[in-house]
């Protein structure tokens, strides 16, 4: 039985994966992890995530981190979050209203420009990509610097070609070269409806897209490999694999769940 509330936490350097993909359950998230294949120089991973839920009160926080150089940077951003993790899950447990992911992108952000946060950043070797998302209730909301993915795959956006939300952003990191240094800090955020029935809300690496002979770099072929019933785990192991026999040096972790709206989600007037 799935539980009801949970959290889970990993870093790269805490076990690699290199050449071993591993697929699990945390709730209803299913957590796909490869650390990239060794006969194509791969020895190390520098990935990171965390996951926290609550079923009860419907909703789900997760980050999915690409650091490179060293997983410092990744294991300091993952450390600074669960500092204020009583706040954030306090604020996703209150009924859904307007200021509620604008509370959150104002707790993320005083999170990264505190100057304790600063210094320790300048004092570890290599810098990520950060993409925070929470779902609550019909909405999704998420919070993106570098080139991490975020993908809403539905069958009603699938018909108008839309599968991704967040736009990959190449030359921003959080770390050593740091984003929040600059005089205006640089990052991504937005807020999506969620359309009626099922959603899947998908994160990944950039490992997975940029894959030698690109078998998932058009965002259709990952929506096309989750059919209709509910085989999440093994359809990830199977993405997993084929990245693995397509020789993928770079790591790949994959966050990955369903969404159900019961409510009727905002349609044109004419229709």
């Amino acid at each position: 039985m799935a539980k009801q509330s949970g959290e889970f936490c990993w870093v790269g350097n805490q076990e690699h994966f290199v050449d071993q993909p591993d697929v699990s359950q945390i709730g209803k998230i299913v957590v796909g992890r490869y650390g990239g294949n060794s006969r194509a120089g791969q020895y190390k991973n520098e990935d990171g995530c965390l996951v926290w839920f609550n079923e009860q009160q419907d909703w789900e926080f997760t980050i999915l981190l690409d650091a490179h150089n060293t997983a410092e940077s990744a294991e300091l951003i993952i450390k600074q979050i669960e500092s204020a993790e009583l706040e954030i899950k306090q604020t996703l447990s209150k009924p859904t209203n307007q200021l509620t992911f604008k509370k959150l992108e104002e707790k993320i952000i005083s999170l990264f420009q505190s100057e304790e946060f600063l210094l320790a950043c300048r004092n570890v070797t290599g810098e990520t990509a950060c993409l925070i998302v929470a779902r609550k209730d019909q909405y999704v909301w998420w919070f993106s610097v570098g080139d991490c993915v975020l993908y809403l795959f539905h069958e009603e956006l699938a018909a108008m070609g839309q599968y991704q939300l967040n736009q990959r952003q190449f030359y921003e990191w959080i770390g050593e070269v740091n984003t929040f240094e600059l005089d205006v800090p640089c990052y991504s955020v937005g807020i999506r409806e969620l359309r009626t029935g099922k959603n899947r809300i998908f994160l990944t690496t950039d490992g997975l897209i940029e894959c030698p002979n690109e078998p998932y770099a058009n965002p259709a072929s990952i929506y096309h490999s989750f059919p209709d019933i509910e085989e999440d785990e093994s359809i990830i192991t199977s993405m997993l694999e084929t990245i693995k026999s397509n020789h993928v040096r770079d790591s790949t972790t994959i966050l990955s769940w369903n969404v159900n709206v019961f409510k009727e989600a905002t349609r044109p007037s004419d229709q």
